[in-house]
C-alpha cells in the first residue's frame, strides 16, 4: 500500500540521531517519512514529502497527540511501517537514580511506545503494515542500567503480547541492537573505553535492522555474538 503520492509510508521515532537518523537517511527515497524527535527541527536534509514532528516522548499522551495531529495535517491515514526507536537511560548504581530519571526512562522507552502503538493500530491495519519495536541487548539485565534494562525488558513482553493480539492483521518485530556508536552513552554517563571497538556504526546497524524487517522476523538480536553479549550484560572488562 502507499499514500496518494505513490510511496509507502514509514514512521520513525527518535529520528534525529543515531539509529533513527541512519534509518531515515536510508529510507529517504523509498518511503514517505514521518519523523519524530525532541529537537525543534530535523537536523538533516529530508525529502519534500517528509513530515517532522517535534515530540518529547517523556511527555506521554501529549507527545502521542502531537504525532496524531501531524498525521492528520498531512492527510496520512495509513502506515506501512512504524519503527518505535526513541530511547533514553542513565548509567550508574540504581540506588543513586532519582525518581524523575526513572520516570523519564520508563516513559520514553516503554509507557509512551505502548500508548503510541495502540493509537497507530488503525493506521497500520489499513496498510497491513508492520510495527517494529527497538529494544537493546541490555534488556536481559545489564549492570548499572537497571531502569533501562527494565524498560526494554517490558518492551519485549509487550511485543510478545501484540504478536498474539494482532496476529493476521499487523506484523510485529522486536529488534534488540547491540551497542551503537552514538552520543547516547555519553549522555547516559557511561564511558565504554575499549568496548567502543565492538560498537556498530549507526549505518551498519540500520542495514541490519532493514534486513530483519524485510525478512519479517518476529525477534532478532543484532550486532553482537553470544560471548560479547554475555560480557556486556554482566559487566566484564574488555
Amino acid at each position: 500500500m502507499s499514500d496518494a503520492r505513490g510511496k509507502p509510508v514509514a514512521l520513525i521515532t527518535g529520528a534525529t540521531a543515531g539509529l533513527g537518523l541512519a534509518l531515515a537517511r536510508r529510507w529517504a527515497l523509498r518511503y514517505r517519512l514521518v519523523l519524530t524527535g525532541r529537537r525543534t527541527s530535523f537536523p538533516d536534509k529530508v525529502p519534500e514529502d517528509a513530515v517532522y514532528v517535534s515530540a518529547d516522548l517523556s511527555a506521554g499522551a501529549d507527545a502521542v497527540a502531537s504525532i496524531l495531529r501531524a498525521l492528520d495535517a498531512a492527510s496520512i491515514d495509513r502506515l506501512d511501517l512504524a519503527v518505535l526507536n526513541a530511547g533514553t537511560g542513565r548509567y550508574g548504581d540504581p540506588f543513586d537514580e532519582d525518581a524523575e530519571s526513572i520516570r523519564e526512562t520508563l516513559s520514553v522507552n516503554l509507557a509512551t511506545p505502548v500508548l503510541l502503538a495502540r493509537h497507530l493500530f488503525p493506521f497500520l491495519e489499513r496498510a497491513h503494515g508492520r510495527l517494529v519495536l527497538i529494544g537493546s541487548v541490555a534488556q536481559g539485565g545489564s549492570a548499572n542500567l537497571a531502569s533501562y534494562a527494565a524498560s526494554k525488558g517490558g518492551l519485549e513482553a509487550f511485543a510478545r503480547a501484540l504478536r498474539e493480539e494482532w496476529r493476521g492483521r499487523i506484523g510485529v518485530s522486536m529488534i534488540h541492537p547491540g551497542p551503537i556508536a552514538t552520543g547516547m552513552h555519553d549522555k547516559a554517563g557511561f564511558d565504554p573505553k575499549r568496548m567502543r571497538r565492538i560498537f556498530a556504526s549507526p549505518e551498519r546497524m540500520a542495514a541490519m535492522v532493514e534486513e530483519t524487517i524485510a525478512a519479517e522476523r518476529a525477534r532478532a538480536v543484532l550486532g553482537l555474538g553470544r560471548t560479547l553479549r554475555h560480557k556486556l550484560i554482566h559487566g566484564a572488562r574488555f
